[in-house]
């Protein structure tokens, strides 16, 4: 395991926070947990990875991620398994929209009515009995 912590300069996130987890740790995945920091205008990221020699790749991710996102205040705990540059990015913006208490868009199921998925197929749960 590596385990670093880096503290990223970012813009107040406001005082609605609430403690959010998102993922879980499994092959090419990662857990991110989403906690109050202390100082509101950085954000503390820790990360704990299995992958050695990568913290260049995931310095330049959560960089990104810190100009991106009103994140200061915010404290993150970050358990990798793997994940992908882009799996990282996605865990991050889920765990930050939890942490607000709105519902994230990501993964939502389309409005009932809608086009099913874009490969034709639909799941035992989209299928509706016509009478």
């Amino acid at each position: 395991m590596e385990r670093f912590e880096i503290t990223l300069p970012a813009q107040p996130a406001g005082a609605a926070r609430q403690t959010a987890l998102t993922g879980v740790v499994s092959s090419g995945n990662l857990e991110v947990l989403v906690e109050a920091g202390a100082n509101p205008s950085a954000c503390t990221i820790e990360v704990n990875t299995s992958a050695h020699g990568f913290r260049d790749i995931w310095e330049a991710v959560l960089s990104d991620f810190a100009e991106r996102h009103p994140a200061g205040g915010l404290r993150i705990a970050i358990n990798d398994a793997g994940a992908t540059p882009a799996v990282v990015s996605l865990r991050l913006a889920q765990a930050f929209e939890d942490s607000t208490g709105e519902a994230s868009s990501v993964g939502a199921r389309p409005p009932e009515g809608d086009a099913p998925p874009p490969s034709g197929r639909m799941s035992r749960s989209d299928r509706r009995v016509e009478k």
